[in-house]
């Protein structure tokens, strides 16, 4: 069983749309594409990069898929780690419209995203690994399919754009493992799934109490 791991950058409100340039990802009429660049440093890449190499196949929309396989084979450095992985590896890819790959390693998904990417899963091999891919990650959230999410959190607010939780998310328990923060100000968070959710209450003299399913309006305390 290998696990699924989901990486995003984010702003403090949750915008992840269009941060490496003006031009990613204009939809809805997105005017910050970009916002990331500022705060790239030595270490956010070297970050990035070590996490990169150590995926077993990598899992991507469309979009992500194409803005990669325009870039990453022109990376031909022996000693590029990361663009090795990329160019490399498996890369599977949901898309409705895309019919040819022309990328070494790309493989089409089916119909059934979810259905598909549960049986990558179930395969032995090194971490799946989804980077970008917006559309892809929320079909991946909402089937709790996600077994850790790498987020990378910008000191930014848009207060506009496509964000990394969308209509739609299950409620999900994760737990924190692992922090780490860039020169510029950059935070690296990295959580894993945690069972179910759990809910509580607490009044100032009572007994605070736990709970395992939300409890319905004018609930017996």
């Amino acid at each position: 069983m290998r696990k699924l791991i989901a990486g995003a950058f984010t702003t403090l409100d949750g915008v992840v749309q269009a941060p490496g340039g003006p031009d990613e990802d204009r939809d809805g009429g997105f005017r910050h594409g970009g916002w990331l660049v500022p705060y790239f440093d030595e270490t956010f890449g070297r970050l990035m990069a070590e996490w990169t190499k150590r995926a077993g196949a990598f899992v991507l929309g469309r979009k992500t898929y194409e803005m990669f396989a325009a870039s990453w084979p022109n990376a031909t450095d022996p000693a590029d780690e990361a663009a090795a992985a990329l160019n490399g590896r498996p890369k599977y890819v949901a898309s409705r419209t895309l019919t040819e790959l022309r990328w070494n390693g790309s493989h089409l998904l089916g119909g059934d995203v979810a259905g598909d990417v549960a049986r990558l899963k179930a395969q032995d091999g090194g971490e799946l690994q989804v980077h970008g891919s917006f559309d892809l990650l929320q079909t991946l959230l909402r089937h709790d399919l996600v077994d850790a999410l790498r987020i990378w959190q910008f000191p930014v607010v848009l207060g506009t754009g496509k964000r990394l939780f969308g209509d739609g998310a299950l409620p999900l328990a994760f737990r924190l493992v692992e922090s780490q923060q860039t020169a510029p100000g950059a935070v690296l968070h990295v959580y894993e799934r945690e069972g179910r959710l759990r809910y509580g209450e607490v009044e100032v003299g009572q007994e605070t109490r736990h709970f395992d399913e939300p409890q319905p309006p004018g609930a017996r305390r």
